[in-house]
């Protein structure tokens, strides 16, 4: 299938108007109607319903405007990731992680960057988001995946995942049993939460969270890690509030639970420097672009 033809439909899908679509292809209007009624051929499907009035997607136009993009969006990172490859690009790449990160699309992003960039040797440091952003500002960290990030010169980042809050327990635990979890139901458990002062954004959300609905925790026991803080709970130590992500871990000997009230989003960041080497990081945030948009197409 010629490429120009998906950049064509993809015109006159955006614009629903074909001569619109033309001025902004820089074409006139009759040669654009032929090569969408060719592609339209081509597919063997409707496309565009036309009237004198108006141009309207048909379902399998919406379908294939997404797909036309995702495979044009794809087509231009694989012509800049050969490129990158093609000069030879070489050198260190310093990235550090919460946990609770280590799985999902930060997998596949290290999987995929290994993949086009085995020449970039790829060190890995499971850090606290505190220890990050420390470590980015004196640049012993390249890329970091945290869960705050204060604005400072040099850094950039963006979001890279919103998840949710639920609640761990003790597999016998007599809440247990129920399918969604009332905050107030936490009011007198023990609970096992990770230090303040390791990641203060995070602890600050959930103990407003617990807060606005009269629980106010009492920790008992802390711990650095979400992981271990799982297996704490799995010993009956306590329950605990974590990022949803962690459920992935499926410890046995625990439960998780979403909550009946809604639960504030939980950001996880994407940070980089933005003076390290400029050919290793623009390979880096591609691949990382490309993932998470293969994942938003996938739903």
């Amino acid at each position: 299938m010629d490429i120009r033809k998906l950049r064509y439909f993809i015109a006159v899908a955006e614009e629903l108007h074909f001569n619109r679509a033309a001025e902004k292809l820089n074409m006139t209007q009759p040669p654009l109607s032929q090569q969408i009624q060719a592609l339209e051929k081509e597919l063997g499907v409707k496309l565009l319903e036309r009237s004198k009035r108006q141009v309207r997607l048909t379902p399998a136009g919406a379908v294939f405007l997404e797909e036309a993009k995702t495979i044009l969006a794809q087509l231009e990172r694989s012509i800049k990731t050969t490129q990158l490859a093609g000069r030879g690009i070489s050198g260190h790449l310093v990235i550090a992680f919460v946990d609770s990160a280590a799985g999902g699309l930060m997998i596949d992003i290290l999987k995929g960057f290994r993949e086009h960039f085995p020449q970039i040797q790829l060190t890995l440091r499971e850090m606290t988001s505190a220890q990050q952003e420390q470590a980015l500002l004196d640049g012993s960290v390249h890329v970091g995946f945290l869960r705050a990030i204060e604005p400072a010169k040099h850094l950039a980042y963006r979001t890279f995942a919103i998840e949710s809050l639920f609640a761990v327990l003790p597999e016998q635990h007599p809440l247990a049993r129920q399918p969604l979890l009332s905050v107030s139901s936490l009011e007198c458990e023990p609970f096992v939460l990770f230090p303040r002062h390791l990641g203060v954004g995070f602890h600050r959300l959930i103990m407003e969270f617990c807060s606005q609905h009269g629980v106010y925790p009492n920790v008992v026991q802390e711990a650095i890690q979400m992981y271990t803080i799982v297996n704490l709970v799995a010993a009956n130590l306590g329950v605990s509030i974590v990022p949803s992500s962690v459920a992935e871990f499926r410890r046995s000997g625990v439960v998780f639970r979403p909550f009946k009230e809604s639960a504030p989003p939980v950001p996880l960041y994407a940070a980089w420097r933005t003076d390290m080497d400029k050919a290793i990081l623009s390979a880096f945030l591609e691949t990382m672009e490309a993932v998470c948009s293969a994942a938003m197409a996938r739903g």
